[in-house]
């Protein structure tokens, strides 16, 4: 990882080690508001991604850790209350983040986008309940979502 971060300016490399957070209160935001529940996984899942993320992304998400609750308090405010338009600016820093992207290496930034879908999927899950996760672990539309 050291080495892809190396070739970005500052500002990339800070934008990407938000990534996780940007994903996580699209993922965790309710109508409005963010759902406490959701929040509370995005914050545990970041947290175990360090030790279990694919072994490329382990020194990525590491980095990630260090910050991730401080960044999302604070992106949960700049974005608040998540009407139309914090939502718009809100995907104008993902489209950044896929930006930088494209300027890494293929392996490690199409790893790193494919983990952040999981992550994201995973957060958006948060408020399903156990039972309904283990037995209907897929979407069925008009079913589990």
């Amino acid at each position: 990882m050291q080495e892809q971060f190396e070739k970005l300016k500052q500002e990339d490399r800070d934008l990407l080690l938000k990534a996780p957070v940007l994903v996580s209160i699209i993922a965790a935001h309710g109508h409005h508001e963010m759902n406490k529940k959701k929040k509370a996984d995005a914050i545990k899942l970041a947290h175990l991604k360090t030790f279990t993320a694919v072994p490329l992304l382990q020194p990525y998400y590491k980095e990630v850790e260090k910050n991730f609750e401080q960044n999302f308090e604070a992106l949960e405010k700049k974005y608040s209350p998540f009407d139309e338009g914090k939502m718009q600016e809100l995907q104008q820093e993902v489209c950044k983040v896929n930006a930088v992207l494209s300027k890494m290496d293929q392996v490690f930034a199409g790893t790193l986008h494919w983990s952040l879908g999981k992550y994201a999927a995973h957060v958006k899950k948060a408020d399903r309940g156990v039972v309904e996760s283990f037995f209907m672990p897929f979407l069925i539309p008009g079913l589990t979502e």
